[in-house]
């Protein structure tokens, strides 16, 4: 089926956008004023799209790759990008107010999504007890980390290059009583040098990707598995995908496609010598 039936529909979403003017990160854009529900609505429109399965990968890619496209696909993620940032960072507020702060952390909008994604990705990896994951650009709420920790006791380790957002998750984690486990350090992807790892992941708005996985290549060895997180197909709507460029000196391993209303591809890759 041709992507095509959507083109109105994008086109549509972001002069929606447009009308909040310029799109930041959460704390600093007009939408910061505009209530959570009314936007949440313009992100299922776009989910919508995004998970249309019907639409094959080389019909996704020739409407995103459209010159025409290209300011609304813009607009379109900016919005993913401080959507996700807002939830997250509202969601990790609400836990550290709460006097159940579990019970507010499952209330968060992707959690079951996450649930999946991870579990995707224990089929690329094997996680257990006795590894410990590394992730890099682990944002306000690190619930890849939770989630890991939860379900394969793994040791975590999170990467994050803002002081206030690390600031933050290490405040949540101490409200969830398990920072114990999981270990919140300010610093980018170079980080890694000063830590004991078992195994890379890179977050999916971990940028700049090019200088990412070079920086990460320098230091790793073949052995090391690096995870990373991507947009494939109709989903690439919401990110821009990782490509074969920003992640050369490395050779693909697997990947996961995403099902139901998962949003991430997992792919595994190994460094190259």
């Amino acid at each position: 089926m041709s992507c095509y039936k959507y083109w109105g529909k994008i086109e549509e979403i972001a002069n929606a956008l447009e009308e909040y003017g310029d799109i930041e990160k959460y704390g600093d854009c007009e939408l910061d004023h505009v209530e959570l529900e009314n936007i949440l609505k313009l992100l299922d429109e776009v989910e919508i799209i995004a998970h249309d399965n019907i639409i094959d990968f080389d019909s996704a890619k020739h409407i995103l790759d459209d010159p025409k496209m290209n300011k609304a696909l813009q607009l379109i993620r900016k919005f993913y990008v401080y959507i996700g940032a807002r939830l997250e960072t509202e969601n990790a507020k609400r836990i550290l107010k709460s006097e159940n702060p579990k019970k507010i952390l499952e209330s968060f909008k992707f959690f079951d999504r996450y649930e999946g994604l991870i579990k995707n990705e224990s089929q690329l990896v094997r996680f257990d007890e006795n590894k410990k994951i590394v992730f890099i650009g682990s944002g306000p709420l690190p619930l890849t980390l939770i989630m890991f920790n939860k379900i394969f006791k793994s040791k975590c380790i999170g990467i994050e290059v803002d002081e206030e957002t690390a600031k933050l998750s290490k405040e949540v984690l101490k409200k969830l009583n398990i920072k114990k486990d999981i270990e919140i350090l300010v610093g980018d992807e170079k980080t890694i040098k000063e830590i004991d790892y078992d195994i890379i992941m890179v977050a999916a708005l971990a940028e700049p990707k090019e200088r990412v996985f070079a920086n990460i290549w320098e230091i790793v060895n073949e052995k090391t598995p690096v995870l990373y997180r991507t947009y494939t197909g109709m989903r690439a709507i919401l990110y821009s995908p990782v490509t074969e460029k920003e992640t050369r000196g490395f050779h693909k391993e697997v990947m996961i496609l995403p099902t139901g209303n998962i949003n991430n591809t997992s792919v595994l890759i190994r460094k190259i010598i």
